[in-house]
């Protein structure tokens, strides 16, 4: 049940271009850290170009962009976290044309006790019976 967030610096970014960033995140989400796409959260956040800057410069030719993603701490190894950071930050640098020099690709991994998903924690979610 990850939550996804990209923030593009470009609000007039083109909804098909959103929409590749959105199916694309969780599209490996699903390959590289085995999460179920059905229960998958994407928001897409643009913001003026201006508002933007890497080493204290604004870079007016390049698209800034961003990506955290939330997932529960201890359900993906070393590798799998790897990859699915490498493949992130292939697929905004593929869709966004140019990107800056400094893009970051975070994945926040939350305790289960403190991170719930239609009101259940992960910890209760995993102490459920299979059919529930």
């Amino acid at each position: 049940m990850p939550f996804a967030r990209i923030t593009v610096a470009d609000p007039g970014l083109p909804k098909e271009k959103r929409r590749r960033l959105v199916t694309g995140v969780t599209e490996l989400l699903q390959k590289d850290l085995l999460k179920e796409p059905e229960v998958t959260v994407v928001q897409v956040s643009l913001v003026p170009a201006d508002s933007w800057f890497v080493a204290a410069s604004n870079d007016a030719a390049a698209t800034g962009a961003h990506l955290e993603v939330s997932i529960t701490a201890g359900t993906n190894s070393a590798s799998e976290k790897s990859d699915f950071l490498r493949d992130a930050y292939a697929l905004l640098a593929d869709v966004l044309d140019t990107v800056p020099p400094a893009v970051y690709v975070v994945l926040y991994e939350l305790d289960p006790e403190s991170w719930g998903f239609n009101g259940i924690s992960q910890l209760a979610r995993r102490r459920l019976p299979a059919s529930a």
